[in-house]
């Protein structure tokens, strides 16, 4: 059943509103919302947590559940109506017209059934297809979103493959009935940046081979960037601008636009010189939305009498295409003016070594039939001869995709697991084989951990004051609770959360605050060495900001040692010292942050660089796309760790890479790397981020 093509758009939005309704009141999550997408066109949404993204996505597939309810406006798929379509005609056009792929794979996979199954219902059910053809056509999908051994694949149930592959499935299942418009939201969040890379690029290429209209949710402007051809930003319900990328990256006219594009690392930003700035205030909830401009009581350009008057509607840019912006100065703002810098700071010069690591080793036995017990036991290698060292002042990160062993590493350096062998010397003291409840309290208290996701951290039932103070009283800071109660409130002061926020519940707490308790309390007893695991990857761009820079003031002061593992490396760029690369429990590269940011890389460390992306339309890349999976700690590789996924390895003597591991080689002062290329071949490597000028 081929279908006919359209020409017209595939998708038309026009001033779509969304309310959800509680027992109290109605809640407006989308107001005056229009877009529309083209026959092949990918048109983005970006925004923060809380803006109304999803909802535009779930009203588009009519699935806002029982409170939500659409009071205004149309869509119309092909021209047709979908908001008064039958059950019926929807049900047929969800599953075969358009397809959706949600954030967590494993919502859209059934674990009790294999994946051929799961892929041949689609047509068989909307296209009355026969098993072989149906079989057929999904052994010829998951082909095409690059699965190794497709035949093993489809045979396997979804617990049986990596979250990177699960998600290809998804995507497959999606274009089994080759839709016309694909909903992506969010699709890439769970992954890491090279799975990220690899996947953001099938979808890319599978929308060109299918001629698929996409309509692309995420908080990532870079990864905008990289797949759409349209943008639109939407804060708190509304579009405060659309345009094509080019328009809204090279010549934002909105206020939150900009703020947005100041808040992330751009390359050229810099901790000290040129600062991240924060969006001030907070994002207003939907019941108090202000009156006139959502954005006003956060703008650096609003007026009283204009801003804060009546319903503000989009206007058209001048000279822009299809350029639109929901501000009432676009075209009195300076766009161009530099931008006001806070004061520059001085950073704190680097002291001695505090922390030293040995050698260390991390292996964990487990049963190789580890749902009964028996059988042999396995060896997971987690860390494999760690050596490094940290300085007061220094910020050390920490970079690799999940599964390398960095947070195996923090948990041994906090005491919560032991070293299988080798050493971490705190102040010259071995502290590798002495669990956290055999440490004394100067140790614990020295030595302490901000979380990645600060709503696991809080005592949901514990005043915010309470859970610090506990944290005093664990370290022995304070003789009484008065004195307690005063530390406390400085600490509060530290994270720039106001005195009242003592009183309040977790549950009262955005994201952002939340993690500002968690840093409040990590620094409750002074401590000089901070694991930060990934702590800004669960905020929004803006809090990301105000997060970050609170840290760095943190460390300045206090001269802690900082090490902030994280898989984000424009973060990692902006924030760190020194930097290192991990892969499979092994250190692959360590150096100066200039060092490992540009070549001679380890050809892993080039792979991650090209893989993340970057807002910015001047930036070109070089293109590198890693193939396969990363092999299990239980089961490595011989040899090279990298070497069954290396784009370099026919560069080396025939069989070296595969037989023996590397020795860490010193490229210049400080700079090593665990690499058998010659010198000849990492001469001629090329900066992965380039200027589009140079």
């Amino acid at each position: 059943m081929e279908k006919k093509p359209y020409d017209g758009p595939i998708l038309e939005i026009d001033k779509l509103s969304i309310s959800f309704f509680t027992r109290l009141r109605e809640i407006p999550a989308v107001m005056d919302f229009s877009a529309s997408i083209m026959p092949g066109e990918a048109l983005g949404i970006v925004g923060e947590s809380g803006c109304g993204k999803s909802t535009v996505a779930l009203g588009v597939m009519q699935d806002l559940g029982v409170n939500g309810r659409i009071v205004g406006g149309s869509i119309k798929f092909k021209g047709e109506e979908m908001n008064t379509m039958s059950p019926e005609r929807l049900r047929d056009i969800r599953g075969s017209e358009i397809a959706m792929i949600y954030q967590e794979p494993m919502a859209s996979l059934n674990p009790a059934m294999r994946i051929a199954e799961q892929l041949m219902e689609v047509p068989m059910i909307h296209e009355g297809v026969s098993r072989d053809v149906a079989y057929q056509r999904a052994l010829e999908v998951v082909t095409d979103v690059k699965l190794p051994d497709p035949a093993r694949i489809l045979k396997s149930y979804p617990h049986q493959l990596s979250g990177g592959q699960q998600q290809r499935i998804v995507i497959a299942m999606a274009l089994m009935s080759k839709p016309s418009l694909l909903i992506l939201d969010e699709p890439t969040t769970a992954l890491d940046v090279t799975v990220e890379a690899a996947v953001v690029e099938l979808v890319k290429d599978l929308g060109k081979k299918y001629g698929t209209s996409m309509l692309f949710i995420s908080h990532n402007l870079g990864l905008v960037l990289e797949t759409c051809d349209r943008i639109c930003v939407m804060y708190s319900g509304e579009a405060v601008e659309r345009g094509s990328i080019e328009d809204v990256f090279d010549d934002m006219q909105h206020p939150y636009t900009q703020a947005l594009f100041r808040s992330i690392p751009l390359p050229g930003a810099d901790k000290n010189a040129r600062p991240l700035v924060a969006i001030p205030g907070n994002f207003p909830l939907p019941h108090e939305r202000p009156v006139g401009c959502n954005f006003g009581p956060r703008c650096d350009y609003f007026q009283e009498g204009r801003c804060d008057q009546g319903y503000i509607s989009m206007v058209q840019v001048k000279g822009g295409e299809r350029h639109q912006t929901r501000c009432l100065r676009n075209t009195e703002i300076d766009w161009n003016a530099p931008i006001t810098l806070g004061e520059t700071k001085e950073k704190a010069p680097i002291g001695e070594v505090v922390l030293k690591m040995d050698n260390l080793k991390k292996y964990y036995e487990v049963a190789a039939n580890a749902l009964f017990g028996g059988g042999d036991k396995k060896v997971v290698k987690a860390n494999e001869t760690l050596s490094f060292e940290a300085r007061e002042s220094e910020t050390l990160a920490i970079v690799g995709e999940s599964g390398c062993g960095k947070s195996t590493f923090a948990k041994v350096l906090m005491g919560l697991e032991t070293a299988t062998s080798g050493q971490i010397l705190f102040d010259g003291r071995d502290i590798g084989s002495t669990a956290i409840a055999d440490r004394n309290t100067k140790t614990v208290a020295d030595i302490q951990m901000v979380f990645q996701n600060p709503f696991d951290t809080l005592n949901p039932s514990m005043t915010v004051g309470r859970q610090i103070m506990r944290a005093l009283e664990i370290f022995k800071i304070g003789k009484n609770d008065a004195e307690r109660r005063d530390r406390m409130l400085t600490l509060l002061d530290l994270v720039k959360l106001p005195r009242a926020f003592a009183d309040r519940m977790p549950r009262q707490l955005s994201g952002g605050q939340k993690q500002r308790v968690g840093i409040a309390r990590a620094f409750a007893g002074d401590a000089r060495i901070v694991v930060a695991d990934e702590p800004v990857s669960a905020l929004d761009v803006s809090v990301q900001a105000a997060v970050t820079d609170l840290l760095m003031e943190i460390q300045r002061e206090h001269k802690t040692t900082l090490l902030f593992i994280s898989h984000d490396l424009s973060i990692v760029r902006y924030l760190s010292d020194r930097v290192m690369v991990m892969y499979l429990g092994h250190v692959v590269e360590i150096g100066s942050t200039d060092a490992v940011f540009s070549p001679p890389y380890h050809p892993y460390t080039e792979a991650l660089l090209s893989a993340v992306p970057i807002a910015d339309t001047k930036i070109k890349k070089k293109h590198v796309v890693l193939e396969g999976d990363i092999p299990s700690a239980m089961n490595p590789p011989p040899g090279c760790p990298f070497q069954t996924r290396c784009n370099w390895k026919s560069k080396v003597a025939l069989g070296l890479c595969e037989k023996e591991v590397p020795p860490m080689r010193t490229m210049a002062e400080g700079h090593q790397i665990k690499c058998h290329l010659p010198d000849t071949e990492l001469a001629t490597m090329e900066p992965v981020i380039k200027m589009a000028a140079e």
